[in-house]
């Protein structure tokens, strides 16, 4: 009698399931058909009366290139996927036959929100993957370099050789109108973020070049610049007292944003580093070699936008970040 009450048991339990099984089947089936009904008769609107205040942009760099070719060539680099290479923007210059419209324009051939494929690997200011943080500008210029890195009878010093040429004057107008309207998008970039390839890959490039006009930038309320009242300050004081040892000068680089490795020595990697400093803020003088001109205008650039790198005797505060 006990097994056929537990088998009367078991049917009964297994009827129950059975008719639960079906009815969460049925409210389920009844849903996505509600679900689906709403769907088709619901109107989606976006409404933008909130925004939050936890948010930055995107873009925290400009960076500036030459093309080394022409407008024609640039063009077809710069936009034909073949290459795997683009800027957000591409400015012709003046008497380029190959360009063929009668005035010039700023070409946006990536939108800004976009990652452009210009920067390749870099780093600045402790921050790597540059592209995926910055606008990219192509100068179409012909200034180019050339390399013999195997050349076991030449140095780092001398491995390469370059011809630098001007920009047109109305090219670089064209460029400042561009990035104006930029730090107003991109309130990340600051004066230091506006930056040459060169000054984010030292090693391995030498755009915009050491005929690129920073200063006019910086006189039209773009990029970074020394005050020579505080250049001549530390020409004084590192004329008549020590000049700062290697191991503060590369850290100094490496405070104001350079990539650079703290050896103590005057390395390759430090002298592709002064190298690209030169051609940024002392055009005059760029063989890359540390000298009392190049220290005083790397220390009057961290007095004015990194002041919080120097104590009170203007020794440079090298901790590892």
């Amino acid at each position: 009698i006990y097994y056929i009450h537990f088998d009367m048991n078991r049917s009964i339990l297994i009827s129950i399931i059975s008719y639960l099984c079906f009815f969460n089947g049925a409210f389920a089936s009844f849903q996505m058909d509600k679900l689906s009904h709403s769907l088709e008769s619901i109107e989606y609107i976006e409404k933008t009366d909130f925004r939050s205040e936890s948010v930055n942009t995107r873009v925290r760099f400009i960076v500036i290139h030459y093309t080394s070719s022409n407008w024609e060539q640039s063009l077809k680099i710069l936009t034909k996927a073949d290459y795997e290479v683009s800027s957000h923007y591409l400015i012709p210059e003046s008497f380029d036959e190959s360009y063929k419209e009668d005035d010039l324009f700023v070409y946006k051939i990536v939108d800004e929100n976009d990652r452009a494929w210009h920067a390749g690997e870099s780093n600045w200011q402790g921050r790597s993957h540059i592209n995926d943080q910055s606008i990219g500008i192509e100068l179409v210029n012909n200034s180019e370099c050339y390399y013999q890195p195997n050349n076991k009878k030449l140095n780092y010093k001398e491995n390469y050789i370059c011809s630098f040429y001007d920009y047109d004057p109305k090219q670089i107008q064209l460029l400042i109108k561009a990035i104006k309207p930029m730090l107003e998008r991109h309130d990340e970039i600051k004066p230091t973020h506006i930056i040459g390839h060169s000054d984010i890959a030292p090693n391995r490039k030498y755009d915009p070049g050491p005929r690129f006009p920073w200063y006019t930038l910086y006189q039209n309320g773009i990029g970074a610049w020394y005050d020579n009242e505080t250049v001549d300050k530390y020409w004084r004081q590192f004329t008549t007292t020590k000049m700062p040892s290697t191991l503060d000068i590369q850290c100094a680089l490496r405070k104001y944003g350079y990539e650079v490795d703290l050896t103590g020595t005057e390395d390759e990697q430090t002298y592709a580093v002064v190298r690209a400093f030169h051609y940024h803020f002392q055009s005059w003088n760029n063989k890359g070699d540390i000298d009392v001109g190049t220290v005083s205008t790397l220390w009057a650039l961290l007095e004015k936008y990194r002041p919080d790198v120097l104590d009170s005797n203007s020794k440079i505060v090298c901790l590892e970040d």
